[in-house]
């Protein structure tokens, strides 16, 4: 039921699913849903941890074997990918909060979390200062992913070239640390 979700999410975007909508794709009526989820909210966290661990597992693979500036471009690559070929289920990630150590959700987050710190251990990144370059790297690619999945890069210069220039700029940033 989460995965049907999450591909209708994608569809018809994160808040405009509803249990209802749910329901007459998978064929049941709505009430029928409730075997399988709690109501809404459990299924947006439900999507969310899917979600993230979608991400997590594109990510990690992305970066394996690689290291510094390759790493990065290949996490950022395929973060961006990820956020444009499922948008509706990346948007259900914003703003849920885990109940705890042990929610999916909170492990799910872990997981994308540590592939971008494996992607930090190619610079000479202080301890005390890894969490502000996870920030970092969150804000750049989330923004520029969730901005090019709405469309909003409508000027003529190619996407795909700012794209690399971004990770060229993230990669000097890193190494100046």
């Amino acid at each position: 039921m989460v995965a049907a979700g999450a591909a209708l999410a994608d569809e018809v975007g994160f808040a405009r699913l509803t249990m209802g909508l749910l329901a007459e794709r998978v064929g049941v009526r709505t009430p029928s849903l409730y075997k399988h989820v709690g109501g809404q909210d459990d299924l947006n966290r439900r999507i969310a941890a899917l979600a993230l661990n979608e991400a997590a597992d594109a990510v990690g693979d992305a970066v394996r074997g690689y290291a510094g500036r390759d790493a990065l471009a290949a996490a950022a690559r395929a973060f961006r990918a990820f956020v444009l070929a499922h948008p509706g289920r990346y948007a259900a990630t914003i703003g849920q909060e885990p109940s705890g150590p042990e929610d999916p959700l909170a492990t799910a987050g872990q997981r994308l979390l540590g592939a971008f710190t494996a992607v930090l251990r190619g610079y000479d990144i202080p301890d005390h200062e890894v969490n502000h370059a996870l920030r970092l790297l969150r804000s750049l690619f989330h923004g520029f992913a969730t901005l090019q999945a709405a469309d909003g890069f409508q000027w003529s210069t190619d996407v795909d070239e700012s794209f690399e220039w971004l990770i060229a700029f993230a990669d000097r940033g890193l190494r100046t640390l």
